[in-house]
């Protein structure tokens, strides 16, 4: 069974920075797309970055643009989400994400991902 483990949140100032880490276990994460999303209070579950099992990349053109890197270690098996220049607005739980079929093309979508971490909760205070 496939779980992840999110890591790395906690309280920050507006400007700085975190390295959020995305533990997989249960298969190795080579042949998937593996995916970053985030839930802010009484607002729906908002897509960040995703990264191809290919190693391509996509972020959020309008959330956090510019702003965050997706990057993934095989070896470790985990995924990263780098953010800089954090805003009060960043404030969410950040959730990880994964799908079952390996190979696929990289999506966006919430109900493209089958499997989904606890989340990790960021506070970007002003």
């Amino acid at each position: 069974q496939v779980q992840l483990v999110e890591s790395g949140g906690g309280l920050v100032q507006a400007g700085g920075s975190l390295r959020l880490s995305c533990a997989a276990s249960g298969r190795t994460i080579r042949s998937y797309n593996m995916a970053w999303f985030r839930q802010a209070p009484g607002r729906e579950r908002e897509f960040v970055a995703a990264i191809q099992w290919s190693g391509t990349t996509h972020s959020s053109p309008d959330s956090v643009k510019g702003r965050c890197t997706i990057s993934r270690d095989n070896t470790k098996n985990t995924v990263y989400l780098q953010m800089n220049s954090l805003k009060p607005e960043d404030t969410a739980v950040y959730y990880c994400a994964t799908n079952r079929n390996p190979f696929a093309p990289l999506f966006t979508t919430i109900a493209e991902y089958d499997y989904w971490g606890q989340g990790t909760q960021v506070t970007v205070s002003s």
